[in-house]
């Protein structure tokens, strides 16, 4: 099973999560996961945890964009299952302090707040080192106007990487690597 985990106020209807989607249609494979996730940290992992506790999927492959790719990571790390990381956050919880306040998701326009509260969830769920870099497949661009991408190369030593020059934070060009996804 394919689960893909969108990222800071974003959501399933995300450009990267709505062409992998359609691209897995198209190969014939629907019984992929794309939740909403909660804005608190803590429900956002419980929700994935129960959904893919209901659906017992023989293995699990997370697709993280972002906070999802920190989210992958806790997960992968907690369960023993591989993760795809698109331009991901790494040390969530002092990545988002400056963004503390109010807020909007993107895609739905729910307004609610990210409190302090939020950020320790977040550190709760840091992961200080990843335990076995072959669960791991790093895809980043040097043009992300966000995250700085050298953060996730070092992060993920040993990792599968491929570190693209240019692109943005939405990772220009994704449908290109669905083929890599899915081999990995």
């Amino acid at each position: 099973m394919l689960v893909y985990l969108h990222g800071f106020n974003s959501s399933p209807a995300s450009g990267k999560a709505r062409q992998l989607g359609e691209h897995m249609a198209r190969i014939g494979r629907q019984a992929d996961y794309y939740p909403a996730l909660a804005n608190s940290p803590r429900a956002a992992i419980a929700q994935v945890e129960a959904e893919l506790a209901r659906r017992h999927p023989e293995s699990v492959t997370l697709v993280g964009s972002s906070l999802g790719g920190f989210y992958a990571t806790h997960l992968a790390e907690r369960h023993g299952w591989k993760a795809v990381l698109v331009n991901p956050a790494v040390h969530a919880h002092t990545l988002l302090r400056a963004a503390l306040g109010p807020q909007t998701n993107w895609h739905s326009g729910e307004k609610w707040e990210l409190t302090e509260a939020h950020l320790a969830e977040l550190a709760a769920l840091d992961v200080p080192t990843i335990s076995q870099p072959e669960r791991y497949l790093l895809l980043v661009q040097t043009g992300d106007e966000v995250l700085d991408y050298r953060d996730a190369v070092a992060y993920y030593a040993g990792a599968t990487q491929i570190v693209e020059d240019g692109g943005d934070h939405g990772f220009a060009g994704f449908e290109h690597h669905f083929q890599t996804i899915l081999d990995f």
